[in-house]
């Protein structure tokens, strides 16, 4: 016996002695930052939003690989969501010398 049932568009569902009500949230970091989500994707818009500051079109958004390149999100890319996800952010214009 299975300790999960499926609805009528045959979607797992959770009972609801054992899973807690409402929507599944993901835990993700975005420089250093803990954060949860319920979405199950999100463009990269959406995730500049997820912080209490917004992060501004001064800065790129890019998701971590472990032991690979990373990746960089523009704002219409879709990203699919699990536990553990890492963002951080970085300057989107760098000027190697300014400010010498």
């Amino acid at each position: 016996m299975s300790d999960r049932d499926e609805d009528e568009r045959g979607n797992e569902r959770g009972r609801p002695d054992r899973d807690p009500p409402g929507p599944r949230k993901f835990q993700i970091q975005i420089d250093r930052a803990h954060y949860a989500v319920t979405d199950p994707s999100m463009t990269g818009a959406q995730l500049r939003q997820v912080p209490p500051t917004p992060i501004g079109p001064d800065r790129d958004l890019w998701q971590v690989v472990p032991g690979g390149t990373d990746i960089k999100i523009g704002d219409a890319d879709v990203v699919e969501i699990r536990n553990g996800l890492r963002f951080f952010t970085a300057p989107a214009q760098i000027n190697p010398g300014a400010g010498v």
